[in-house]
């Protein structure tokens, strides 16, 4: 394909895919296809001559769209936002036409140095402090930096492997670990990727210690984390990690980053703070209290503008305070990634911050995100999320059918069917059932998509708002949709005997 032929067909994807913003919100955002049938629609053989675009894209259409479940829509509500914005896809096709390894400084110093400045210049907004960055802003190198990883599951593996190489002064990486001997500590709250990373580090799940949370506002209780680590202590063992959540999956509660940051030091165990959603709204100064702690204790830190930051998956901003554990830990070079530039130990290669040694040019697109919208636009993205949430939260508190199951958070509110229409009090299990037959049918409606969680025991609905194409009619018309299935709902319920 010639660039003449490539700049034809491109602005026909381009295109296609300008339509499908236009159009989104009148599909059904939930995919109802049959387990298999999207394999069957497209299985058969590769064929010996080339199709044109206009098949491709037509069979895109015809047999792949209906099996989408539509994360841009402006009514996807469920998980966490994944945004994906103009500006970001523009800077991902530029990643992609560029088509640069990046996996050592060598092998394309532009795409090393890009990401260095960009994660600087996003730490210093985000207020993680210069302890955080390549450069300090006197020019002078730093101990810390950032990397852009895939996800914050793989960060969170990377922060436990750099902890474990501090802990056992570098011998995990050379003679494994010891049976039973570390241990890694959260929330009950927390992301299944730290029992994950447990598991692929060598750890095994039995080393993550699952911390009681305040039945309200589910942050961790410090004081059960204090008596864990005691009494790990005195039996033995090795703290290895503490892991605190800004902005869970659950409820978006946000733990006390402070007094974890004290007790894991104490113990000499490392402070790692997955903000994998929330962590971006401290680029507002009214937000920047969930960062709180971070600056002063924290030795590792994540957030994915993937998620709530207008830019296109994947792109996960993790930071460590010492760069030193990180790379003693995965640093590997085999005689044909030699070079003078890495021998010369004065530059970053980035395959010693991550357990992939491939890169791609994620840097480009964060960029062009941040000067696309500028800190001005990513505000009032953010601030728009908060106020739409806010409004959720004001319906939920109006109604006397619903009640909060925790504090709402940023753009996040969970809540549960709890009663009937006069405000009487369902009993659990029944608002439990109806909960949940609430979502399902609000989410084969076609019209929205949300997500649930259980505290406690109980079944509890999670509204995340944050799309790029969501307005406040969006909230409105969802609310409506939820209202009229809770009457029609508890109006059956109630004509059921029994």
């Amino acid at each position: 394909m010639s660039a003449e032929q490539f700049r034809t067909e491109a602005h026909k994807v381009i295109d296609w895919i300008a339509d499908y913003w236009a159009t989104v919100g009148e599909r059904p955002v939930l995919s109802t296809v049959e387990p298999g049938s999207v394999a069957e629609a497209v299985d058969g053989p590769i064929p010996d001559d080339p199709e044109p675009l206009e098949q491709v894209l037509s069979d895109v259409d015809r047999l792949l769209v209906p099996g989408l479940t539509h994360w841009q829509h402006p009514r996807f509500f469920a998980y966490f936002p994944a945004n994906s914005s103009p500006a970001a896809v523009l800077g991902d096709l530029l990643s992609s036409g560029i088509g640069a390894q990046g996996m050592l400084w060598a092998t394309s110093p532009s795409v090393s140095e890009l990401e260095q400045v960009v994660l600087d210049q996003l730490a210093r907004a985000l207020g993680l402090s210069e302890a955080f960055c390549h450069r300090r802003e006197d020019g002078s190198p730093g101990a810390g930096g950032g990397v852009i990883q895939d996800t914050a599951s793989t960060a969170t593996f990377t922060a436990l492997l750099a902890a474990l190489h501090r802990a056992t002064g570098g011998r995990a990486r050379t003679e494994g670990v010891e049976s039973g001997r570390y241990t890694v500590y959260a929330s009950s709250q927390a992301h299944s990727s730290l029992q994950k990373a447990a598991m692929m580090s060598g750890l095994g799940e039995r080393a993550v210690r699952t911390i009681d949370v305040d039945a309200w506002t589910q942050q961790l209780d410090v004081a059960a984390l204090a008596e864990a680590l005691k009494a790990d202590v005195a039996a033995g063992r090795v703290p290895v990690m503490v892991q605190a959540c800004v902005g869970t999956t659950g409820t978006g509660a946000v733990d006390p980053v402070t007094e974890m940051g004290a007790l894991a030091h104490r113990h000499g165990a490392w402070l790692h703070v997955d903000a994998a959603w929330a962590g971006v709204a401290a680029l507002c100064p009214e937000h920047a209290w969930v960062n709180a702690g971070v600056a002063e204790h924290a030795d590792s830190y994540v957030t994915n503008p993937h998620k709530w930051l207008l830019t296109t998956f994947d792109c996960s901003s993790f930071w460590v305070r010492d760069r030193s554990a990180l790379v003693g830990a995965l640093s590997i070079l085999p005689e044909y990634l030699r070079n003078p530039a890495s021998e010369s130990g004065a530059v970053v290669d980035y395959r010693d911050w991550h357990p992939q040694l491939g890169r791609r040019f994620r840097a480009v697109k964060l960029w062009t995100v941040l000067r696309s919208y500028g800190l001005s636009g990513l505000r009032a993205h953010l601030r728009a999320g908060v106020a739409q949430a806010a409004r959720v939260t004001g319906l939920v508190d109006a109604d006397p059918r619903f009640t909060p199951a925790a504090p709402p958070c940023l753009g996040l509110v969970a809540f549960r069917l709890a009663a009937d229409a006069s405000g009487a009090r369902l009993p659990d299990a029944e608002a439990d059932r109806l909960t949940a037959a609430l979502m399902t049918a609000v989410n084969t409606s076609g019209e929205a998509y949300l997500s649930h969680t259980q505290l406690s025991g109980r079944t509890v609905l999670r509204w995340a708002v944050g799309g790029w194409q969501t307005t406040a009619a969006d909230v409105e018309r969802t609310w409506q949709v939820l209202s009229d299935a809770a009457d029609e709902l508890l109006g059956h319920a109630a004509a059921t005997p029994g």
